[in-house]
């Protein structure tokens, strides 16, 4: 059987919510041993975000979508017992993640300067909506700010009003770049034996992602229009009304563009100056886009993408849930898998994109019950014995 990806490598996930547990998921996925910390009593505040919740339990879907793969135990990270629970199990892990608001892991001896002491090899990442440093280091934050802030909203909506995306977008992203920063100094450790601490912020992950809309900018001194849903890249590269249902349609190049006229039986558009060329069709978009918006009115949605895919342009369907998850495609690359859950039954999930051929994403298990690890977890990594585990219980430590 193959072996998995991380195998070996011990993750202490002192995260909650969304972003960072998105990043200790991923990690999860690839083999990972990830324990994640909750709270006593109440745990990750994201168990509560419901409804929905999974079926016969009070777990919301939203803490389900970010915490499978994981151990869950319960510690007070405020008590000084609870505190010497977890410098145990950081002395015996290999990467520490926490989301704690700027400085507030230092008052407990839990920061990274204090971990290092006992264990140089820890890679301490540390997901903050500002970051360390800064004049905004202290501010609390979530997603919804950090997209007006960094400009993503900026540049989505229409143009008499900008618009937020509709999922947690920046969270998303910052997940992406935390598991990423990971692996990288995962790596620099097994080259010099040295862990480190990673600084990131929701808000610098929100401007990064703004890619080619800042470089524009940046290069051109003029700021970015909010189109609705049309695009920057080549033209066309937007939504347009069919006769029935709108279609998404790019054709990025002078190629495409050529077999989009082809299959519109518009090849006299060619001949235009003003759209013989995507730099041409880019300085004459205002003049262009009625002329197309015009041609796809006259046939169906099913019509246009059937001519569409036999021209080789690219276009899609717009699809709500339930046609996505009826797509064939999305089901033959079987991105809607089905785990057992004890709390709720068989548990329908998406799966992990990522398709490795020597270490392929086998199992997937269930996001943990509150503790439901802790005993396990804290017996065999924190030397805390059957006597002991009790009396924390008592005091309301674990």
């Amino acid at each position: 059987m193959p072996s998995t990806a991380l195998a070996g490598i011990r993750v202490l996930d002192l995260s909650r919510i969304l972003a960072a547990p998105l990043a200790t998921q991923l990690l999860a996925d690839f083999g990972a041993e990830v324990i994640k910390v909750e709270r006593p009593g109440t745990g990750d505040d994201s168990r509560a975000y419901g409804p929905p919740f999974a079926p016969g339990t009070d777990t919301a879907a939203f803490y389900l979508s970010c915490n499978r793969n994981k151990r869950s135990v319960t510690v007070n990270h405020a008590s000084t017992e609870g505190q010497e629970v977890l410098r145990a199990l950081a002395a015996r892990s290999d990467v520490l993640v926490e989301n704690f608001r700027t400085g507030t892991l230092a008052k407990y001896g839990l920061d990274h300067e204090s971990l290092r002491a006992l264990n140089p090899r820890l890679v301490y990442l540390s997901v903050t909506g500002f970051g360390q440093t800064g004049p905004y280091a202290d501010r609390p934050g979530y997603d919804g700010i950090f997209q007006a802030m960094s400009g993503m909203m900026s540049v989505s909506g229409h143009p008499e009003e900008p618009m937020k995306v509709g999922v947690s977008m920046i969270d998303i992203l910052t997940g992406l770049y935390a598991s990423t920063a990971v692996l990288a100094a995962l790596r620099h450790r097994d080259a010099t034996g040295e862990g480190q601490f990673i600084d990131l912020s929701l808000l610098d992950c929100g401007l990064a992602s703004l890619s080619h809309f800042a470089m524009n900018y940046l290069v051109s001194g003029e700021v970015p229009q909010r189109r609705g849903n049309g695009g920057y890249g080549g033209i066309p590269s937007q939504a347009f009304p069919c006769k029935d249902k709108p279609i998404f349609l790019v054709a990025g190049n002078d190629k495409q563009f050529a077999a989009f006229c082809a299959a519109a039986d518009r090849t006299d558009l060619l001949q235009d100056e003003r759209f013989a060329t995507t730099s041409a069709r880019i300085a004459h978009r205002e003049e262009i886009l009625p002329v197309l918006a015009a041609i796809l009115r006259t046939r169906t949605r099913d019509e246009w993408l059937t001519v569409l895919d036999a021209h080789d342009v690219p276009a899609g369907p717009f699809n709500e849930m339930p046609e996505v998850f009826a797509d064939p495609q999305i089901q033959h690359r079987g991105m809607l898998i089905e785990v057992e859950d004890p709390a709720s039954g068989q548990l329908p999930m998406l799966a992990n994109p990522i398709r490795f051929t020597a270490t392929p994403i086998e199992g997937y298990a269930p996001p943990p019950a509150l503790g439901e690890h802790t005993a396990e977890v804290l017996t065999a990594l924190a030397g805390v014995t059957d006597r002991q585990l009790a009396a924390l219980r008592n005091r309301g430590v674990v």
